[in-house]
């Protein structure tokens, strides 16, 4: 735990504010997380593809050709995957609001007395439950019951389109250097550049990856390096295996 004091000097209250501060940007770390999870989907994909077709064959068109088609595949993809999941998630989202708008207009007395039990639940007293649900339903009654009972804040939905375009975006992001590794290296060094190009990239993402969601560095950083390395040297031999049987 000494490691933790130090972050604040041994200051319990800095420690506590600057705890606090990292709270309240939850949610634009799960964004950072998501964009390095997709930059990571492309180059892993991506480095695949001109990988297993380098094993095949070292031709720039044809290695290019398939670089390029799996970069648009996966970029789409990736979009069309996350404007069904958000959009089908932001339905859902939207449907229980409704019923929670109609329940407080329809019942109010026994929505304050739902919201007291939750609160009752976590650990407050009755009287305090009650008053603490009474002050919020006053404020904002539908807030109040979408964050304690649904986990939803019904200002911030999460859009459909944004998802897609942010997921397309650090996909291709992420294509973007193995293919460009494979293409511009010379013929003789096209698998080692890129091999060595993609590892340093993973041990990139799988460090911001492990940043944003507060797990240790080292154990992302080698699962994810080695996860890329597995996916390159499988695809290698398969282009290898496919290219000599062909021939």
């Amino acid at each position: 735990m000494a490691d933790r004091q130090d972050l604040s000097g041994g200051d319990p209250a800095a420690y506590q504010a600057a705890e606090a501060q990292e709270g309240s940007h939850a949610g634009r770390l799960n964004s950072l997380r998501a964009a390095v999870l997709g930059a990571n989907d492309g180059i892993v994909s991506t480095a695949g593809i001109v990988i297993g077709v380098a094993g095949a064959t070292l031709a720039p068109f044809a290695i290019l050709t398939a670089g390029i088609a799996g970069l648009s595949a996966g970029a789409l993809s990736m979009a069309v995957g996350e404007y069904v999941s958000v959009s089908a998630q932001r339905d859902t989202e939207r449907a229980l609001l409704d019923k929670e708008r109609w329940e407080l207009a329809e019942m109010p007395d026994e929505e304050l007395a739902e919201l007291a039990g939750l609160y009752e639940a976590k650990g407050l007293d009755s009287d305090l439950a009650l008053q603490v649900a009474t002050q919020l339903h006053a404020h904002d009654a539908l807030a109040a019951h979408a964050e304690t009972e649904l986990g939803i804040d019904p200002e911030n939905l999460t859009s459909p389109w944004v998802a897609a375009a942010s997921s397309a975006i650090s996909f291709t992001v992420g294509s973007l250097l193995p293919l460009l590794a494979i293409v511009l290296a010379p013929t003789s060094l096209k698998i080692g550049v890129t091999v060595v190009a993609v590892a340093a990239a993973l041990v990139l993402t799988g460090y911001l990856s492990a940043r944003a969601g507060g797990t240790p560095y080292l154990r992302s950083v080698l699962r994810n390096v080695a996860g890329g390395l597995l996916a390159m040297g499988v695809t290698y031999w398969i282009g290898r295996l496919v290219g000599h049987t062909l021939r």
